[in-house]
């Protein structure tokens, strides 16, 4: 390693220390012990235009231990990217660009959002997923448009967190050869040793799951890191790199221990380390005038890079001119001008189907005119109806194919989908029953936060998958993804609304669309009769205002309930009763449209207001008000057919017919 390796190895040790000790606050350790690993990585590999950080074909860096963030926020400042020495100087402070775990949107450079451990290792797995499509869709002989490598530096909490196996173990089957993960092995958690809680053959395990293993025995080796890096790029399958380092590489009496974790290291113990590295005390946030230059040489590569990048996609252009004006609608992520005139459009039918089997409808007559809609479910696709027709399984040898399956994954599939969410020109899916929505959560959390447009399918969403009992009998889910910010959930009445909710997920792009799905059937409502099916896209519409006199009460309900609310909704206007009936698949979509339209559907002066939903009431007070009520569960679910189990709890049109008149009372 020459003398200008080490100061700026040095210079990013320093600056991201400097910054954690200037907030008081955050985690000097993993940045002070992988400044070589980042180093070697940045200036050595990583193919990437600091002036353009959406480069379509740039390789994809991912710090998934998201608590060392200043380590990517110093390299992303001294690269060149559009993140100034104040926002470093602002670290974890209000408002600034840097906060305490990196966030995809707020800085530029940042891939992915990292913090709870485990989801930037799989969010890596979607990466390369999405890199190995485009490239069996677009690649051509002579134009490798799509060849880039999705890079990690995971760690101890990443490789115990289960959502990390299950993605490992995918990605091994799948043979991702342009995964490469440099895994921080410093053997030290909070509590303390990881032999506490952690004592497996890491190497072996990964090896086992169909990884190329390799270990480096010091993390400052820059050589050996540069050999390791070079032998995991022409390796079929996916590469961790087992990187020996030390935990705050440097600090005197805190170095390789817990202590370097998650506090400020304090000025002497940093004065200390900086001493003993020959570093100046003084100024904080010293960079090196040759260092900077040595950093920023990234500017001029990475210009270059993306520009024979651009010539081959102009020379693609002219020989394949059908397939490039696809490619360069779907990087832009612009939908074909007339995509909605493939959706279905269903009769009426008293006996209806369920709202899954339309999804599933819906989804193979998009797929012809969306190349870019791929998918697929937790080891649950002939229940959840999620394949593509006509396309083969996304496999090692086929990755062509836009039917992914994540096997019985469903953290993994959420944290992959959101990776694949982050590639341009694919729209993906993911698909399981709504209970196990539960053992995603964190996933569809972080999509929320991060405005990733990933689209999840949960089928079987009520009592109404019946006789499987209330261990898969969602209850309290419904309401437990409408409290998650900024992701929308939907829950369709019948087959017509299923096409628009369908349609509300694939033009969303600034945030996740959850779109629930039944087991058992749902009349398709006489359009006819009610008002036409896209008025979903608003969240709730009035479907007909019904009986002989003016509307005295409201009646809403959302999913399979909105059908058997309807017959109730018949049965008071016969009894001479004036019904609206307004139909409310999802309240986030509601509560975004103007002031005049939702009094539109709901008037103020309409007090008497009736919900129905198979599931906990919770939330459906805002929508009722004080003198309304609500028709829900108030309790798990039994193992019966379904029509008991509607019978039994309430859920038909004559119960919801009495309900609603004790209201008039």
């Amino acid at each position: 390693m020459s003398e200008l390796d080490q100061r700026a190895v040095n210079t990013l040790r320093f600056l991201a220390a400097d910054g954690v000790q200037t907030a008081n606050s955050g985690h000097p350790g993993l940045p002070m012990g992988n400044a070589a690993v980042a180093y070697t990585l940045f200036t050595r590999f990583l193919r990437h235009n600091p002036r353009d950080p959406q480069w379509p074909n740039r390789d994809r860096f991912i710090l998934s231990g998201g608590h060392g963030s200043m380590l990517l926020y110093a390299l992303l400042h001294l690269t060149g990217y559009d993140l100034s020495l104040e926002e470093l100087r602002a670290f974890r402070q209000l408002d600034s660009r840097t906060p305490g775990h990196p966030e995809y949107g707020l800085t530029p450079g940042v891939e992915a959002t990292t913090g709870p451990l485990g989801q930037g290792f799989a969010n890596g797995v979607g990466m390369a997923i999405a890199q190995a499509h485009l490239a069996a869709e677009f690649n051509r002989p002579g134009f490798d448009l799509f060849d880039y490598f999705i890079y990690a530096i995971v760690t101890d909490g990443d490789l115990m967190e289960g959502v990390a196996s299950e993605a490992a173990s995918l990605a091994g089957h799948l043979r991702l050869g342009k995964l490469i993960y440099l895994y921080d092995d410093n053997r030290i958690s909070i509590d303390g040793s990881t032999d506490l809680a952690f004592s497996e053959d890491r190497a072996a395990r990964f090896a086992a799951y169909g990884w190329h293993t390799l270990s480096v025995a010091d993390g400052n080796d820059i050589p050996a890191l540069e050999a390791a890096i070079r032998a995991a790029q022409t390796d079929p399958r996916p590469s961790l790199i087992s990187v020996k380092t030390i935990i705050g590489y440097g600090l005197p009496t805190r170095a390789g221990t817990n202590k370097a974790h998650g506090e400020p290291p304090g000025d002497e113990e940093l004065d200390g380390a900086k001493r003993a590295l020959g570093w100046p005390v003084e100024p904080r946030f010293y960079i090196p005038e040759d260092c900077l230059a040595l950093y920023r040489q990234a500017l001029e590569r990475g210009a270059r890079q993306q520009a024979e990048w651009q010539s081959m996609l102009d020379a693609y252009t002219r020989a394949y001119p059908e397939l490039a004006a696809d490619l360069q609608r779907r990087l832009a992520g612009r939908l074909p001008e007339d995509w909605r005139a493939t959706l279905p459009v269903f009769p009426a039918d008293a006996k209806g189907m369920a709202t899954r089997a339309a999804s599933g409808r819906v989804i193979n007559a998009l797929a012809p005119r969306l190349p870019e809609l791929i998918g697929g479910s937790a080891d649950l696709t002939p229940s959840t109806n999620t394949k593509i027709e006509g396309s083969p399984a996304f496999q090692a040898a086929s990755p062509e194919g836009r039917n992914l399956h994540f096997g019985v994954r469903e953290h993994a599939m959420g944290a992959l989908v959101n990776g694949m969410a982050l590639t341009r020109g694919v729209i993906p899916f993911g698909a399981t029953f709504l209970t196990f929505s539960d053992y995603m959560r964190p996933a569809v959390r972080v999509s929320a936060l991060s405005h990733y447009p990933a689209i999840w399918v949960f089928t079987h969403d009520s009592i109404g998958l019946g006789e499987d009992g209330p261990t898969h009998q969602p209850v309290e889910h419904l309401a437990a993804l409408r409290a998650i910010p900024n992701l929308v959930t939907i829950r369709p009445g019948d087959a017509n609304e299923v096409s628009w909710a369908w349609a509300a997920a694939l033009e969303r792009r600034g945030g996740p669309t959850a779109l629930i799905f039944s087991r058992q059937p749902a009349a398709t409502l006489d359009r006819a009769k009610y008002s036409p099916a896209e008025g979903l896209l608003r969240g709730a519409y009035v479907l007909a205002d019904l009986g002989p006199r003016a509307p005295q009460l409201i009646l809403m309900s959302s999913g399979t309930e909105l059908p058997i609310t309807a017959a109730a909704a018949d049965l008071l206007a016969a009894e001479g009763f004036g019904v609206r009936l307004v139909s409310f698949p999802s309240w986030e979509l509601f509560a975004a449209q103007d002031p005049a339209y939702r009094e539109s559907v709901l008037p103020a002066a309409l007090k008497a207001r009736l919900a129905v939903e198979a599931g906990i009431a919770q939330g459906w007070e805002r929508w009722v008000g004080e003198h309304g009520a609500v028709v829900a569960m108030n309790g798990f679910g039994l193992s019966a057919p379904w029509q008991a189990l509607y019978q039994r709890f309430g859920f038909t049109p004559e119960a919801v017919a009495r309900r609603a008149k004790a209201l008039l009372e």
